[in-house]
């Protein structure tokens, strides 16, 4: 990332804001600093990408650790052996 953005482009891909991310870039489209201007379709396009994998990446390793922490007992209520936690995580996150 480029110095000029910083922590707070930072933040919004941590946080899954993306799309804040592209607002800010489409604001300052007729700046001649940094962002430069978007000017094919597939640039946004690539942005959006990367932003889905990302939260996609969470997304599952949100349910790894949310799975991890449950007892033998919780996940055998839920129909899930523990050898199965990245298989379920990955169905979750769409990989």
């Amino acid at each position: 990332m480029h110095l000029m953005h910083g922590w707070p482009v930072y933040w919004a891909l941590l946080t899954g804001s993306a799309s804040a991310y592209l607002r800010d870039i489409e604001a300052n489209e007729g700046a001649s600093e940094w962002p430069p201007k978007l000017r094919k379709p597939t640039e946004r396009g690539i942005i959006m990408n990367v932003a889905r994998t990302f939260s996609n990446w969470r997304r599952y390793r949100q349910t790894v650790n949310e799975l991890g922490r449950m007892t033998p007992r919780e996940l055998s209520d839920l129909g899930i052996a523990r050898g199965d936690i990245h298989r379920v995580a990955r169905q979750a996150a769409g990989f």
